[in-house]
């Protein structure tokens, strides 16, 4: 079947296209070239006055494993009612800080997304956040596999193992969990945390192993680089949430010697200690670092005004603040030898000063950032605010008007603690494409995605151009996924199962024989359990496995 899609106005930031009217045809799911004169067109839609992008990636959402069904249970009263949709809770498709998996891929493709990227897949527990994913329809889907805190590793790093075996067990565990990158989450620190250490600083050593988070993070950003892993190693830094924390990320960004790293939801680890609160901005320290350093990309994690969950692999951190759960419950948890788990409710308000300045913080950052290829727009879903909010604060970033009105309201002392009423910036439709399509699936790794030229599959939303840009992001006129039209003027028209992607690094077999020890002696897991099949994903008939090719591969 042969679709064309007529006049409308493409942003592509991946083709170099900035607002260009032109047509797109998609055959057997993919965009392709202008067929000839002769050729019969079997579907045409009229995009005349529209404004055309590929899907939307979502590179950093928490939307699979046990963190979330924790959240599910913790919170029914979330289920109650969909504030935004209005959705009753006697249907079992409901949520709003943490949706159902239905939910997840009904309100993402309703807003143009089309893959949505789970940033904490602990491997003990990779084959359910798998499953989990593989019941959200429509997006496509991947996993960054949690390392850091995990025992096996800690143990090689005391015993001084080399780089090879590290890169080795890195990428048996990459296989074994079927993820597409690396991420951290406090250093070290979640398993300090089982040792009764409430906290780790960059260069304190956990107790136990006398391994510090400043070398845990060179030798796996290592591991990946040398891996050829495109998505660089993805850090939840030290010290999130703690006044000053500013100054360990600075000392991260330099201390990991031009390696490249992505630090997620950087809005947590930019706060300063000036002020009668002791709690400022730095994100200008923040942003000036990043935009010194081409080696790091950063994603905000913008915290928005309103009740949500926190939920995170950092039990030290999450375990900390539970005194600050509204409402008042919440869980942490250890989990065997590989990480731990925090849930922990939370309610941001603007006229409380933290949250007012958390806000304004994440918005300078933003702002303040250069290049939009190497800033990424995020909540953190669900942790600042659920990814439901994401048009809201699309504006925000496209209308200063509009986030100079919403700035006065918050409390007058985080008013006057930030600079955010004198940044003149206002993002572009193409800076946004690229935050949102093109500058996700090149960070990620994705070879045929976030573009819209001949070869990239048809992974296509389509606005009406609107001066209220959170109304035009809400809801689009259409998402095309994979080619076929999955929504139409807002509202899901179609359901299909997107792809899961991975990458496969190589590794020496021999590492089996040590793991296979290790397994037996301290896991109630043994090690084929351990090790996902690619059976696992096609034989349930939803989706398929893409994996992507390594740096310096061809495709």
């Amino acid at each position: 079947m042969l679709i064309k899609l007529t006049g409308g106005t493409v942003y592509d930031p991946a083709s170099g296209i900035d607002g260009k009217k032109q047509d797109i045809y998609i055959k057997d799911g993919r965009i392709v070239n202008q067929p000839g004169p002769d050729v019969q067109i079997d579907k045409e839609y009229d995009l005349s006055g529209k404004v055309v992008m590929s899907g939307a990636i979502d590179m950093h959402t928490h939307i699979g494993g046990g963190k979330g069904n924790i959240a599910r249970t913790l919170l029914p009263e979330d289920h109650r009612m969909d504030p935004v949709h209005r959705t009753d809770a006697t249907r079992s498709g409901t949520g709003h800080a943490m949706p159902s998996t239905f939910v997840t891929g009904y309100r993402y493709a309703e807003m143009g997304y089309t893959a949505g990227f789970e940033p904490a897949v602990l491997a003990v527990n990779a084959r359910q956040a798998h499953m989990e994913m593989a019941d959200i329809p429509i997006l496509d889907k991947g996993g960054y596999v949690m390392l850091g805190s995990d025992d096996y590793l800690l143990r090689m790093l005391t015993a001084k193992k080399d780089q090879k075996a590290i890169n080795d067990y890195v990428a048996w565990t990459l296989q074994a969990a079927k993820g597409i990158g690396i991420k951290v989450v406090n250093p070290g620190g979640i398993s300090a945390f089982k040792f009764n250490q409430r906290k780790l600083d960059l260069d304190e050593k956990n107790s136990h192993y006398g391994v510090s988070p400043r070398e845990i993070l060179q030798v796996l950003a290592t591991a990946v680089k040398q891996l050829g892993i495109t998505h660089p190693l993805h850090v939840h830094g030290c010290n999130l949430g703690v006044p000053g924390n500013m100054n360990t990320t600075l000392d991260t960004i330099q201390g990991i010697g031009g390696l490249p790293m992505h630090l997620t939801h950087i809005q947590f680890h930019s706060y300063g200690t000036e002020g009668d609160f002791k709690f400022s901005s730095g994100a200008a320290q923040i942003a000036e670092a990043v935009n010194r350093n081409k080696n790091i990309t950063i994603d905000v994690g913008q915290v928005l005004f309103g009740q949500t969950v926190t939920a995170s692999g950092d039990n030290m951190r999450q375990h900390a603040n539970h005194k600050h759960a509204s409402p008042n419950k919440w869980v942490c948890m250890d989990i065997e030898c590989d990480a731990g788990c925090g849930v922990v409710p939370f309610k941001y308000k603007d006229q409380n000063f933290v949250n007012a300045l958390q806000w304004a913080i994440g918005l300078e950052t933003f702002l303040l950032v250069d290049d939009p290829w190497r800033i990424f727009l995020t909540t953190d879903h669900p942790n600042g605010a659920p990814f439901t909010s994401y048009p809201h604060l699309i504006r925000l970033l496209m209308d200063k008007s509009f986030r100079n009105d919403m700035l006065a309201t918050i409390h007058p002392e985080a008013q006057k603690m930030t600079t955010l009423a004198s940044i003149d910036r206002e993002y572009s439709l193409q800076e946004i494409a690229i935050m949102t399509r093109a500058g996700a699936a090149r960070l990620i790794g994705l070879q045929d995605r976030g573009g819209l030229s001949a070869g990239n599959w048809g992974d296509i939303t389509v606005y009406t151009d609107n001066a209220d840009r959170e109304k035009m992001f809400a809801k689009p006129d259409y998402v095309f996924k994979d080619g076929e039209l999955v929504v139409r003027d807002g509202t899901v028209v179609h359901s299909k199962w997107g792809t899961t992607h991975i990458v496969k690094p190589d590794w020496d077999p021999s590492i089996e024989k040590d793991l296979q020890k290790y397994f037996d002696r301290f896991l109630t897991m043994k090690v084929g359990n351990f090790k996902i099949s690619d059976d696992e994903f096609t034989d349930i008939g939803r989706g398929s496995l893409t994996a992507h090719p390594l740096k310096g591969e061809v495709a």
